[in-house]
C-alpha cells in the first residue's frame, strides 16, 4: 500500500519475475555445482594425463564463463528489477532484514567472478594445484552464495520464530533452511551434467564423447539421492495450510506439484538415455531437450514453492498484495482507499465506481493475476460471474475457507466497487439483478369451492405441509430434493360439537390440467435409481404415489396424507407456475356420495440462485430451474474444495443426491458420520460468503423468496412487518445455530465454518442455542405467548424441543384439529394474500367456508353449528 504499482495487465500476474526469475536460478544453481565439475574433471584429467578430456575442460569452462556468468549476471539484474518494481514492499522487508547477509553474499558472488575469470584466462598457463586451487575457491564462494541466498529465500516461506522476535538469526537459520539447502545442492549438481550434455554432445572424438556422456549421466542422476531426501524433508518443514494448500486447496499448485514429480522422474530417465551410443545428431538434439526438461522442471518447483506461501508474499507477515498482516485490522475498518498512499481516489462514488473498482483490481489483485495474460488470467476465472452480487459474494470470501488468496481487504462499498469493476469493465455485463426479471403480480383464474352452512354437513380442510417445497431440477448432475410434496387433508362432520372423520370415507386429490405428467417436464425419473437407490416408474413419486390418487389415513394426526407427491413446477406449456391447484374431494366409501370437495396449492419452486454465483443462468421460462452449466459448476466447487470427482461421475452418468453423503432430518439419510448434515454443511459453508448482508439478501439470493420473483416463498400477512430473519436470524446466525449443533455433536467440519462468523442477532456466538435441522425450529409462541398477539417479531434463538413441538405437526389443545388446517401452510398462514398468481390462491378455504382470508374459526359456525361460548381449541381462539 506504501508503494505505486507497475500494472503490467497482460503480462502481468508475476509473469514478468516468473519469466526472468526462473531462468536466472537454473542458471544460478548451474553456476553453483559446475565449478565442482569443472575441478574434478580437470583432475581426472591430469590423472589420466588425458588431454582430450583437459581440452574439454577448457572449452566447457568457456561455456560456463558465459552462462553462469555472463548470463546469469544479467539475469540476476533482471531479477532485482523486476522484484523492486513489482513488488516493492517485500523487497524493502528483504533487504532491510538481511542487510548482513546481502553484504556477505556480494563478498562471495566478487570473489566467484574474479575467481572464475583467474580459472578461465589461466587455464593451461598457471600451475596446475594453484589452478585446481582457485578452481576450489570459486566453487567454495558459489556455494556460499547459494547458502546465503537460500536463508533468505527460505525465510518468505517459512520465518518461523522471526515473526516473533525479528532476530537476524531466527529469520536466516528458518525452518526450512537446512532441508532446502540440500534440496538445492542436489539440484546444483545434477545441472552439472545437464549442462555438460550439451557440451559433451560437440565433442568430435566419438570415444572421448561417450566417456563424457556418461561422466555427465552420473553427475545427473547421483545427485538425485539429495533432491529426494531434501524434497521430502523440505515438505515436512513446510507450513501445514501452505502444504495443504499445494496437495489439496490449489488446483493450479496441484498441477505444477505433480508435474514437478513428472520431469523430476523424466529429468533423471532421459539422463541416464544418454549414457546409450546414439547418433551424434541426436545426441545434440536431446541435450538441448534435457535443458529444456531441467527449466521446466525447475519453473514447476519454483511454481510450487511461491504458491506455498500463498496468500503471502513473505509467510504470516505480508500479503501478496504488499499489505502487512498487522495491518489488516486497520484497513478492514478505515477502508482500503484512505489507508494506501498511491490511489487516486479516497471513497466510492457512484460517479468513480468503476475508476475505484480498477484502482482496487490493479492494489489487491494484479499481484498475482493478469488481464489477458499466460499466467493466472482473470478473466476465465470470473467469466461465470454475470452479475455483481454473485462477484461480490465471491470477493466476500476469499481467505476464509481456503487461505491460497488473502481477503479482500476494505470496506463493503470498496468490495462491491471491485466487483462491479469485474463485472462490468473485465467480463463486460452490465446487471445489477443478477439476470432475474421483475415478474409482475397476474390473477390467475381460481375457482372457490361452493359451501353451503345451511345445509352442508362436512368441511373438508387441507394444506401443503411446509408451505414451499423447492426442487433442484438439476437431475443429470445432482439434486438436493426430489419432487416431493405433502399433501395434508382433515375431514370434519359439523355439529355442535364437529367430530374429525377418519373412517367410512375415501378422500382423494386430483392436480390441476396440464401438470399430471411430471415425468415429461424433468429428467428425475431417468436418474432415480441413482441418484435414490428407487426403481420409480415414470410419473411415480418417491413415496409411492402420482399427483393424481387416494390419500392415506396417518392416525397419528388423525388427518389423511399424500406424501411425496411428485409436483414439479411445469405445466405441460412450457411456462413456469409454483402454485399448482389441486381438488381434494371426501367420499362416503359405502355409497360413493361426495361429502364435500375443497382445493389446496401444493407450492413448488425451482428459483434456487444457485446461478447467482455459479452462472448459467435460469432454464425454463427465464425465471426458474438449472441449467447444466450451473450444475456442472456447482459440482466442479465442490470437488475443488472438498477433494471429490463429482463432476467425472455425473459426466459419467452417476449423478448425486448430496443427502448421500451429508445426512438429512427431512430426508432421513444417515450420510457419512463424519460429515457435516446437510443444512449445516450448505449453509455454513455459503454464509462464508455473504456475511453483513442486509435484511432478507442473502436469504433470496438463494431461495425463491424474493419480492420481485416469480415464487415468494413467504406470503403470508406476517411479511408485511418481518422478513425471514426474524424467525430463521441472519445468515450468519442462522448457519451458527446449526453448527454449533454440529460442532456439539464432534464434527470436525463445524469449527472450520465457524471461525470466519459472527453473530449478528445476539450478543455472541456463545449466545447463539445450537440446533438440529428440521426439528429444531422457531416456535409461533415465540412472538405469540400465550397465543395472544405478540409485542415483538424476533422468534429467533428460541426452539421447540423435538418434531412433535413443530408448526406443521402441532395440534391444538383439544388434540384435535392440526394446526395449518385452521391457519394456513408455513411461510403462507392466514392470511396469505402476497401469491404472485392470485391473492386468493393460498386463501381458497378461508374464502370457501368463511368468505374471508382470515384463519378458519374467525368464523367459529364454520365447524360449529351452535356458537361455543368457551375457548375450546387454544387461547385466544375465539378472536381469531
Amino acid at each position: 500500500m506504501n508503494y505505486p504499482v507497475w500494472n503490467l495487465t497482460t503480462y502481468g500476474g508475476g509473469f514478468l519475475i516468473a519469466l526472468v526469475a526462473i531462468v536466472h536460478v537454473l542458471v544460478a544453481h548451474f553456476a553453483v555445482g559446475g565449478g565442482l565439475y569443472l575441478i574434478m574433471l580437470e583432475k581426472r584429467a591430469y590423472r589420466d594425463n588425458d588431454s582430450g578430456l583437459l581440452d574439454y575442460v577448457k572449452k566447457h569452462s568457456k561455456f560456463f564463463l558465459l552462462v553462469s556468468m555472463v548470463f546469469g549476471g544479467l539475469t540476476g539484474v533482471g531479477i532485482w528489477w523486476t522484484i523492486a518494481l513489482l513488488n516493492p514492499a517485500a523487497t524493502s522487508v528483504l533487504i532491510h532484514t538481511f542487510v548482513f547477509g546481502w553484504a556477505a553474499e556480494w563478498v562471495f558472488f566478487l570473489t566467484e567472478i574474479i575467481s572464475l575469470f583467474i580459472y578461465f584466462y589461466t587455464f593451461g598457463k598457471m600451475n596446475r594445484k594453484n589452478h585446481i586451487i582457485i578452481g576450489w575457491i570459486y566453487f567454495i564462494s558459489a556455494w556460499m552464495s547459494l547458502f546465503l541466498i537460500n536463508g533468505i529465500i527460505g525465510y518468505m516461506l517459512t520465518p518461523g520464530a522471526w515473526l516473533e522476535n525479528q532476530n537476524f538469526w531466527s529469520g536466516f537459520f528458518n525452518p526450512s533452511f537446512w532441508p532446502s539447502l540440500v534440496f538445492r545442492t542436489g539440484i546444483s549438481l545434477t545441472l552439472c551434467g545437464v549442462f555438460g550434455f550439451i557440451t559433451a554432445a560437440f565433442v568430435k572424438n566419438e570415444v572421448l564423447r561417450q566417456k563424457i556422456m556418461r561422466t555427465c549421466a552420473a553427475w545427473a542422476g547421483i545427485p538425485f539421492v539429495l533432491m529426494i531426501v531434501g524434497g521430502w524433508w523440505y515438505l515436512k518443514a513446510i507450513p501445514e495450510p501452505a502444504i495443504t494448500n499445494i496437495l489439496e486447496k490449489s488446483p493450479v499448485t496441484t498441477d505444477y506439484f505433480i508435474l514437478l514429480a513428472w520431469t523430476m522422474a523424466i529429468l533423471f530417465i532421459v539422463s541416464m538415455v544418454m549414457v546409450i551410443r546414439l547418433p551424434n545428431s541426436f545426441q545434440r538434439v536431446l541435450s538441448f531437450v534435457i535443458v529444456g526438461i531441467a527449466l521446466v522442471y525447475f519453473g514447476a518447483f519454483e511454481f510450487v514453492r511461491e504458491a506455498g506461501r500463498h496468500p503471502y508474499i513473505i509467510y504470516n507477515h505480508m500479503y501478496a498484495n504488499q499489505v502487512y498482516v498487522k495491518d489488516v485490522p486497520d484497513v478492514q475498518k478505515a477502508g482500503f482507499l484512505p489507508s494506501a498512499k498511491w490511489t487516486e481516489h479516497q471513497q466510492v462514488t457512484d460517479a468513480n465506481l468503476l475508476a475505484v473498482g480498477h484502482d482496487l483490481f490493479k492494489f489487491q489483485c494484479s499481484a498475482c493475476h493478469s488481464i489477458d495474460g499466460v499466467l493466472n488470467d482473470i478473466k476465465p476465472l470470473v467469466k461465470k460471474y454475470d452479475n455483481v452480487f454473485g462477484m461480490d459474494s465471491k470477493l466476500d470470501g476469499l481467505g476464509k475457507l481456503n487461505q491460497y488468496m488473502p481477503n479482500f481487504m476494505g470496506t463493503r462499498e470498496e468490495r462491491w466497487a471491485l466487483a462491479n469493476y469485474i463485472v462490468s469493465s473485465l467480463n463486460q455485463v452490465d446487471d445489477l439483478n443478477m439476470g432475474n426479471p421483475v415478474v409482475e403480480a397476474k390473477e390467475l383464474p381460481v375457482t372457490i369451492p361452493p359451501f353451503n352452512k345451511e345445509t352442508d354437513e362436512y368441511v373438508l380442510l387441507a394444506w401443503n405441509n411446509l408451505g414451499m417445497h423447492c426442487v433442484s431440477d438439476s437431475d443429470p448432475f445432482w439434486i438436493l430434493l426430489p419432487p416431493a410434496n405433502d399433501i395434508y387433508a382433515q375431514l370434519v362432520k359439523r355439529g355442535d360439537s364437529p367430530e374429525i372423520i377418519t373412517e367410512g370415507v375415501e378422500i382423494s386429490y386430483q392436480v390441476q390440467e396440464g401438470f399430471e405428467y411430471p415425468e415429461n417436464q424433468v429428467r428425475f425419473w431417468e436418474f432415480a435409481d441413482k441418484l435414490l437407490g428407487a426403481n420409480l416408474a415414470p410419473g411415480v413419486g418417491i413415496g409411492g404415489l402420482k399427483v393424481s390418487g387416494v390419500m392415506k389415513l396417518e392416525e397419528d394426526h388423525r388427518a389423511f396424507t399424500a406424501p411425496f407427491l411428485p409436483v414439479v413446477p411445469y405445466p405441460a406449456d412450457g411456462s413456469f407456475n409454483p402454485y399448482p391447484i389441486f381438488t381434494i374431494t371426501a367420499k362416503d366409501k359405502e355409497t360413493g356420495k361426495v361429502l364435500m370437495t375443497t382445493k389446496t396449492v401444493a407450492p413448488t419452486s425451482t428459483e434456487m440462485g444457485c446461478k447467482n454465483c455459479h452462472g448459467g443462468g435460469w432454464k425454463v421460462a427465464g425465471v426458474a430451474g438449472f441449467t447444466d452449466e450451473t450444475s456442472l459448476d456447482v459440482l466442479a466447487a465442490h470437488d475443488k474444495n472438498s477433494g471429490t470427482n463429482l463432476v467425472e461421475r455425473a459426466k459419467n452418468g452417476e449423478p448425486m443426491l448430496c443427502q448421500s453423503c451429508h445426512a438429512d432430518p427431512v430426508l432421513g439419510t444417515k450420510g457419512n458420520p463424519e460429515l457435516l448434515n446437510f443444512p449445516a454443511a450448505i449453509h455454513g459453508w455459503h454464509a462464508n460468503f455473504l456475511t453483513d448482508r442486509e435484511g432478507m439478501q442473502a436469504c433470496v439470493a438463494c431461495h425463491p423468496s424474493r419480492p420481485d420473483g416469480p415464487t415468494q416463498c413467504f406470503r403470508s400477512h406476517h411479511s408485511e412487518f418481518m422478513d425471514c430473519t426474524n424467525c430463521h436470524g441472519t445468515m450468519e446466525d442462522h448457519s451458527l445455530s446449526l453448527l454449533k449443533g454440529e460442532l456439539e455433536a464432534g464434527k470436525k467440519g463445524a469449527a472450520r465454518l465457524m471461525e470466519n462468523l459472527r453473530a449478528r442477532t445476539v450478543d455472541s456466538v456463545a449466545d447463539i442455542n445450537p440446533r438440529t435441522p428440521w426439528i429444531n425450529e422457531p416456535d409461533c409462541l415465540n412472538c405469540h405467548e400465550d397465543f395472544e398477539m405478540g409485542s415483538t417479531v424476533d422468534a429467533f434463538n428460541t426452539w421447540t424441543e423435538g418434531a412433535d413441538g413443530l408448526y406443521r405437526n402441532r395440534h391444538d389443545q383439544m388434540e384435535a384439529m392440526m394446526c395449518e388446517a385452521c391457519h394456513g401452510s408455513t411461510h403462507a398462514v392466514y392470511p396469505a394474500t402476497l401469491n404472485k398468481l392470485g391473492a386468493n390462491r393460498d386463501s381458497i378455504q378461508p374464502l370457501q367456508y368463511q368468505g374471508n382470508d382470515r384463519p378458519i374459526g374467525n368464523d367459529c359456525t364454520v365447524c360449529h353449528t351452535v356458537q361455543p361460548e368457551f375457548e375450546g381449541h387454544h387461547p385466544n381462539s375465539l378472536r381469531l
